[in-house]
């Protein structure tokens, strides 16, 4: 689906230069077609993301509907991150969410 899809494209996305200036790791709780826990990983070495809990404690969680977490990764809305959004929340550093709407 495209949840998954959006993560096969952020596995891919993830560098060593990403894992080195970020250095945080990020819990997505999504609702929805596709929904479950699922992480990016840019502490550990070669950083990863997936479905499931992160390997290591996240920083950042976001709670959010699966379509609000693809619209914000494929750039058709960065509404999420900005904590405009109905129905989503972000618990966590706000210092690295910033970092990770750069990546995006």
């Amino acid at each position: 689906g495209p949840v998954a899809e959006t993560f096969r494209v952020i596995q891919g996305a993830v560098t060593e230069e990403y894992v080195r200036s970020t250095q945080g790791v990020f819990q997505f709780e999504l609702s929805g077609d596709g929904g479950g826990t699922w992480y990016i990983d840019l502490k550990s070495k070669g950083g990863s993301a997936g479905f499931g809990k992160p390997p290591v404690t996240a920083d950042v969680v976001m709670s959010m509907s699966s379509a609000d977490f693809v619209r914000m990764f494929t750039g058709e809305g960065q509404r999420p991150l900005s904590g405009d959004a109905e129905n989503s929340s972000i618990i966590g550093d706000m210092m690295l969410t910033l970092c990770l709407k750069k990546m995006l």
